[in-house]
């Protein structure tokens, strides 16, 4: 079975509809999507209808819960605030129904892989995992943990390597999974990378092959940048998309 599995779409239309397209060369068997579909972005009903009819299955991000009202954003920054604040205003009554809906985790468990947003450690904080230090929290769930556990929300590609005693970093570049380990890998973002790389990030795990490979495409980025400028949302969440930060 291949999953393709992305994240952080942010209400970038432009990048989600270049990754769908190289996803059709991948022989993709089923899709899931970690959160955050909207914020940020110029395009939360676009992105929104075609998670909801692309993918089995999609994790609450905190953007998502945000719009949704599951959970208060008041000490995000203002410029944050007022995109959470448009999208739900723009957001149709299915797709705001469909945020309410989705699930903080999901776990796959006839391939053995845990879906979530945040650290699995405590879901309904959305804490990040961006080294090793915070992964080696999880070690206090590792039984729990599936052989692999795929995560966004920080916008990078990051790959930890667990035993029940320790966490090691790796390189996030395309790896086959030892039996002997557990791995947490987050898959970077489709609509707003934050790696000095402008491309959007998708990925791939082949569930047979014990295979997983991380994905990147150029898209429309003037065109994505020109919808967050016409919905009046701060300009810098379409400078940043040009540099990838």
């Amino acid at each position: 079975m291949r999953l393709g599995i992305f994240s952080d779409t942010h209400a970038n239309h432009e990048a989600l509809k270049a990754v769908f397209d190289c996803y059709e060369r991948e022989n993709i068997d089923k899709f899931y999507c970690l959160g955050d579909t909207v914020g940020y972005g110029g395009s939360p009903n676009e992105c929104a209808d075609m998670v909801r009819a692309k993918t089995e299955a999609t994790i609450l991000g905190n953007h998502d819960a945000a719009v949704a009202g599951r959970m208060d954003y008041s000490y995000y920054y203002e410029a944050a605030r007022h995109a959470l604040d448009m999208h739900a205003a723009m957001l149709t009554s299915e797709n705001m129904q469909w945020l309410r809906s989705l699930p903080y985790q999901i776990s796959l468990d006839e391939y053995r892989v845990l879906l979530c947003h945040g650290s699995p450690v405590r879901l309904e904080e959305f804490e990040y995992i961006f080294a090793p230090e915070q992964a080696r929290e999880c070690l206090s769930i590792f039984d729990d943990l599936g052989h692999i556990t795929l995560i966004g929300h920080s916008h990078l590609c990051k790959v930890f390597v667990m035993t029940p005693t320790s966490v090691e970093e790796f390189p996030p570049i395309d790896f086959d999974l030892d039996p002997d380990h557990k791995y947490i890998v987050s898959v970077g973002s489709v609509g707003q990378p934050r790696d000095y790389d402008n491309r959007a990030s998708y990925t791939v795990y082949d569930t047979d092959r014990k295979r997983f490979e991380f994905k990147r495409t150029e898209y429309d980025i003037e065109t994505a940048a020109d919808k967050v400028l016409r919905t009046k949302l701060e300009r810098n969440f379409a400078h940043r998309l040009f540099i990838g930060v």
